[in-house]
């Protein structure tokens, strides 16, 4: 259902939100989310210029998340990378003049599922992701993984 390049978006934020608030280079993220390194410089240019990550040149520079996890949603990664992901079907798919906007029942479950998947991403913010219970830390493989806890922004 979704792509690999929301995948990577998704696995880039929740690791520089766990991560921060320091900034990491493109390599040191493309190493911990296991994303191919030139894909992932794509990407981050994705969520610059929507304003969901900031990037500073030079000594002491690298990436950074630009909002706090609590202010940012699911949905906001997801409409950042694949603005059309997410399109609703509010017209018949096939262009059927008969169908127009009264869909068919295929198409209304279709797009009820669209719904139901958007109002889920649009509620579920990073930090949420972040705080939930879990033995299993983002990102992570090392032996004393659940000790750690999500750093504070």
């Amino acid at each position: 259902m979704f792509s690999q390049t929301v995948e990577y978006a998704l696995r880039a934020v929740v690791h520089l939100a766990y991560q921060a608030p320091e900034a990491h280079t493109t390599a040191q993220i493309a190493e911990a989310t296991k994303v191919p390194k030139d894909y992932l410089s794509k990407i981050l240019q994705g969520l610059a210029k929507e304003g969901i990550v900031r990037t500073q040149r030079g000594v002491g520079g690298g990436i950074s998340l630009s909002r706090d996890p609590a202010n940012l949603t699911i949905l906001d990664v997801v409409n950042a990378v694949e603005p059309e992901r997410m399109r609703r079907i509010t017209t018949c798919p096939l262009g059927l003049k008969t169908h127009g906007v009264r869909l068919c029942p295929l198409h209304k479950r279709l797009d009820g599922a669209i719904a139901l998947v958007e109002t889920a991403f649009r509620d579920t913010t990073l930090a949420e992701v972040l705080a939930e219970p879990s033995e299993s830390v983002p990102l992570c493989e090392t032996p004393d993984a659940a000790k750690l806890k999500v750093r504070k922004r």
